[in-house]
């Protein structure tokens, strides 16, 4: 019997650096459980204090790359989850995707101050970002145990 891997999009305002981090907490949460995507408005490098923060946490994510959202635009995902910070900026909207998650969670490159200062803000948004990754492997394996109990 072959499974069909679940396909999650991180859908990032701004650049890329939430969306790459929620990737790989859920890589190394859930292995090749689902397959990941990281979609940002300004897809680009990953920020240094990103890959800084994550190998404190034991992921390495250097060689994850965010993909334009033109380029997601043409594949179909079953959870979409757009990270944005809602009192800065839009909220970013997926066609053809009913269920968005949208996680309101601020932008770190948007710290301000000396190199420490802002890589506490990193800090904070990873382990921000790794609660709620952490929060939606739960639920995903709660839906899946009830659909396997209905069929």
């Amino acid at each position: 019997m072959t499974t069909h891997k679940s396909k999650v999009l991180f859908l990032s305002t701004g650049d890329a650096t939430r969306g790459l981090i929620a990737e790989g907490f859920l890589r190394s949460l859930t292995g090749d459980q689902f397959e990941v995507v990281s979609s940002s408005v300004n897809a680009g490098a990953l920020d240094p204090l990103a890959g800084e923060v994550m190998r404190e946490a034991g992921i390495d994510i250097s060689g994850q790359k965010s993909k334009s959202i033109a380029d997601s635009l043409k594949q179909h995902f079953g959870h979409v989850i757009a990270i944005c910070d809602l009192a800065k900026e839009r909220s970013p909207i997926f066609p053809f995707s009913l269920g968005i998650v949208h996680w309101n969670i601020v932008d770190p490159n948007s710290a301000t101050g000396l190199r420490e200062q802002k890589t506490e803000v990193f800090r904070h948004v990873r382990d921000e970002i790794q609660d709620k990754v952490k929060q939606f492997v739960a639920d995903t394996a709660k839906t899946v145990a009830r659909e396997l109990s209905i069929a």
